[in-house]
């Protein structure tokens, strides 16, 4: 058998968004930039502003925090933070009542200076501290002037706030583990009749469920790979006794296999999400990944659907795109009581969900599915855009949620 051109889906979760590298790449919290200038050591000489904003000098060091910080004023303005300790340090600006934050700088390094840009409006703020195996301390509270409008801030997540709505999605996982059982036992039932034809499309259904489960696929571990894994990376390709799952089954339905050379494959599929049905009791979801990962769904979404990189045969890319669509919806659900405070621009993130759906529904067909190779030109760039605008904001989502320090 040759060797189709896709590439396998690693579930494994990459190295954590920090926020301040998410509000750089897309100016969450309305365009605040946390630190994203690149460092300087502190002895070099300071060269004028050419922003044109005003700049504060800053420093920070062990039992300082926000020195320097004397003529307060409104508006947009940049900070020269220079740590002046011999260990490194996160440096957040916050209300320091709420505690939420207009603005941060991550792993401030020791005799290093960093900007932080940020827009204050009238009212109470202070420099907050969080150096390396040492406690959290706040500088003194400085009162700007004047009744302006600050810039976005975010009040911080706390791993207790994650912990309830990560247990409730775990437990609407549990409920979507009996159908994917059900529709995976469907499609065997039709493989060991020899009933092709309805075969492929009980396969569409069984993977569909597979595939808005996708917040939970980090915590299914090696399962993930062998109910819904591909053949990169593996010596034998498609003859590879570790090539399993939904795709293996998908290639042999749209490639001419007989029901005799699926009975086994099916047979491991009904097994492997059995196993998993059975251990998910025992599972237990990291709550510091939900907003992450309501953020990777989709991107995992435009990075492989809408590429064609994962289709084997049944050209359902834009079918598996509006499951991962009604996954990231779920997961938003979970965590919309936390988001709603903390994120001006969820009207937007909803607009843009609504403009995706309203796009993938237009390739839906009484449940054929426009092929990707069959799109216009047209209709390539509408959802591009529209998938790119949603999880662009889907990143701010996974900014507000990186769980920061407080003590």
């Amino acid at each position: 058998m040759g060797e189709p051109p896709v590439t396998r889906i690693s579930r494994t979760p990459r190295a954590p968004l920090t926020a301040a590298t998410v509000l750089l790449a897309v100016g969450v919290l309305g365009g605040v930039l946390t630190g994203c200038g690149t460092g300087h050591r502190a002895s070099a000489a300071a060269s004028a502003p050419s922003d044109g904003l005003p700049h504060t000098a800053v420093r920070v060091s062990l039992g300082v925090c926000g020195q320097g910080w004397t003529r307060p004023h409104a508006g947009q303005q940049v900070f020269d933070v220079t740590n002046a300790s011999d260990g490194p340090t996160e440096v957040d600006i916050v209300d320091p009542k709420s505690g939420a934050v207009y603005g941060e700088i991550e792993g401030l390094a020791p005799n290093t200076t960093r900007t932080l840009d940020v827009t204050l409006g009238g009212g109470s703020y202070a420099f907050k501290c969080l150096p390396d195996d040492a406690d959290a301390m706040t500088g003194p509270t400085v009162h700007v002037p004047g009744h302006a409008a600050a810039g976005p801030a975010a009040a911080a997540v706390s791993e207790q706030d994650l912990i309830p709505p990560t247990l409730a999605y775990q437990k609407w996982i549990g409920g979507r583990m009996s159908q994917l059982a059900q529709d995976v036992g469907t499609l065997k039932d039709d493989i060991d009749g020899g009933d092709l034809g309805p075969a492929r499309s009980d396969w569409l259904t069984a993977h569909l469920v597979y595939e808005r489960m996708g917040a939970a696929y980090d915590t299914f571990g090696d399962a993930d790979g062998k109910i819904n894994g591909t053949t990169a990376g593996l010596v034998k390709g498609l003859d590879d006794p570790d090539f399993t799952g939904f795709h293996r089954i998908e290639y042999g339905l749209w490639h001419g296999q007989s029901a005799d050379q699926l009975k086994g494959p099916a047979a491991q599929l009904v097994s492997d999400v059995n196993a998993l049905k059975a251990s998910w009791p025992q599972a237990r979801m990291d709550p510091l990944q939900m907003g992450l990962r309501a953020h990777e769904i989709l991107e995992n979404a435009v990075q492989f659907e809408l590429t064609g990189r994962t289709d084997y045969g049944s050209h359902s890319n834009l079918a598996t795109a509006r499951a991962n669509l009604d996954g990231t919806r779920t997961v938003l659900g979970y965590i919309r009581p936390l988001l709603t405070s903390r994120d001006p621009g969820l009207p937007a993130l909803d607009k843009s969900l609504d403009r995706l759906q309203s796009t993938l529904d237009g390739f839906d067909h009484d449940g054929s599915w426009t092929p990707l190779n069959s799109l216009s030109r047209d209709q390539r760039e509408q959802l591009d855009s529209a998938a790119g605008g949603a999880v662009e904001q889907l990143a701010d989502v996974a900014a507000i949620f990186d769980v920061r320090r407080t003590s």
